[in-house]
């Protein structure tokens, strides 16, 4: 299946700001100290969000270059 380079732009947009969300889900985590397994969830919440971005930075490149070629 082959995607435009408009659809995997939009799908970078999409997974940049999940990772926004999870990066604000793992703030919320570490800041919230009365909650127990805070770290786990802050520590989850930060790769999540790291995993993603550098997808959403990947495909973005890829649509670039597909756009020029």
């Amino acid at each position: 299946m082959k995607m435009s380079s408009d659809t995997c732009k939009a799908i970078s947009v999409i997974l940049f700001y999940i990772a926004l969300l999870s990066f604000l889900i793992g703030m919320a985590g570490r800041l919230k100290e009365s909650f127990h397994s805070r770290a786990e969830i802050s520590m989850s919440a930060f790769t999540t969000a790291a995993i993603l971005a550098g997808l959403a930075i990947i495909l973005l490149l890829f649509s670039l270059r597909r756009k020029q070629g």
